[in-house]
């Protein structure tokens, strides 16, 4: 308990540290104040129900700002979008490879682009949204008035919460976008631990805390999965003669057994989301497509789980091979004069490293599938409607992957603030 207390009089030490702090809770608070700012013109309380019924598992990993209709409804998700598909056109289109290869003003280039991609994704989504969120009606105003003024209002929205995520990134502490995603999610994991206490009552407490050990051993299985690395051993040469090339200092590739993160799970909810829309609007004519579409967006039914879980899969192979490039790798390797020990450089090295990732992404891609049905299982033994999302799925990892990237730049800042201690105490010496 003492050291916890001399790490938080550490960190509150660092005027840098302690400003970035300051600036994070700041822009997270403009966040939540307006994701409870309802879009003018609708009876929230009668239309809720009906968008987290529609929306399901999407409105759950938002952290319920859809079914709060509020100004900031769509939130990060068309940055988020665009941002994917800019990683797709550097794989498809030789202009954007182009520009991601000029350094500091080819990612300034990228990040302009992916702003203005934004604001047209920012649009289509907003439409779609209120399209499906007011189709019973319960607005007080002309509908198609209503629809027009809540596009400008909720891209606008969107853009904001671009520059929110933006600003943190710069000015505060983690990745600003699953800062703000966090933070919703977090504020709903109280009225969950509450409602699921009272549903169990004073009759089964000994069944509510097995659930909150159980609950804990699966957050310690995701830090071990999000923290796991295969380090590649490499030798960097070094030249002592123009004829005689020693050994120099052996170094480490870090391959993250979960390189692609959290956008699998993305990529399956938007495509799982899509499908079931698609087929929504062909259930007039074909009973079973409505009921197709009405499984796909139950999250706990045996089509939704197996197709998420099939397309998480695929979507981590595909992540992870536009993300991580072993071609690219093993040509920086070789400029760099360096080398892994056994494997000859150029071609067989690209192979080498290819094989690696492969091997070590088929158990990440399984691992990441069951943490994502996890929630499915939780609520068939009988847990409560919103605690038994918690138990896994898109909320949970986006909750540990943002806690561990924070706690690691606070971190970096403290490891720091040793050095200067100790190269102080150095020059007081001397």
């Amino acid at each position: 308990m003492n050291k916890l207390f001399k790490v938080i009089k550490d960190i509150f030490l660092i005027k840098e540290l302690r400003i970035r702090i300051r600036n994070t809770l700041f822009f997270l608070l403009l966040f939540r104040i307006g994701s409870i700012i309802v879009l003018p013109g609708i009876d929230v309380t009668q239309i809720s129900g009906h968008v987290k019924r529609v929306f399901g598992l999407l409105d759950s990993f938002l952290g319920g700002s859809l079914s709060q209709v509020s100004i900031f409804s769509v939130g990060v998700t068309p940055y988020i979008s665009a941002s994917i598909v800019m990683q797709l056109l550097s794989i498809a289109w030789p202009k954007i490879q182009k520009i991601q290869r000029d350094g500091e003003m080819g990612k300034r280039k990228i990040a302009q682009i992916s702003r203005i991609l934004t604001i047209f994704i920012a649009i289509f989504q907003s439409f779609q949204y209120l399209f499906i969120a007011t189709g019973s009606g319960n607005v007080s105003i002309s509908r198609t008035f209503f629809i027009f003024i809540s596009i400008i209002i909720l891209t606008a929205g969107a853009i904001f919460c671009m520059w929110l995520g933006e600003k943190i990134t710069d000015k505060g502490i983690g990745n600003g976008v699953t800062m703000l995603m966090m933070v919703g999610i977090v504020s709903s994991f109280p009225a969950a631990l509450y409602q699921e206490a009272v549903y169990r009552g004073s009759k089964g407490m000994f069944l509510f805390v097995l659930e909150l050990f159980v609950l804990f051993l699966i957050v310690l299985a995701l830090v071990a999965f999000t923290q796991a690395t295969r380090r590649v051993p490499i030798q960097y040469a070094r030249q002592l003669s123009t004829s005689t090339i020693y050994g120099g200092q052996r170094q480490y590739i870090p391959f993250k057994l979960n390189s692609a993160g959290v956008m699998p799970i993305i990529f399956a909810n938007l495509l799982i989301f899509c499908i079931s829309c698609l087929l929504g609007f062909w259930k007039d004519k074909f009973a079973w497509l409505d009921l197709i579409s009405g499984m796909l967006r139950d999250d706990t039914s045996w089509l939704f789980n197996f197709l998420f879980a099939f397309l998480i899969i695929v979507f981590t192979f595909f992540y992870t091979a536009i993300t991580v490039n072993p071609v690219q790798i093993a040509e920086d390797m070789k400029r760099a004069n360096s080398f892994i020990p056994g494997i000859t450089s150029g071609n067989a090295t690209a192979r080498f490293l290819d094989g690696v990732l492969d091997r070590i992404t088929l158990p990440g891609a399984i691992f990441l599938a069951i943490i994502a049905i996890l929630p499915a299982f939780a609520r068939i033994v009988g847990l409560s409607f919103p605690f038994y999302r918690f138990f896994g799925g898109t909320s949970l990892l986006i909750m540990v992957s943002s806690m561990l990237e924070t706690i690691q730049q606070v971190e970096s800042y403290l490891l720091m603030r040793r050095y200067e201690v100790i190269i102080n105490k150095g020059a007081r010496l001397q």
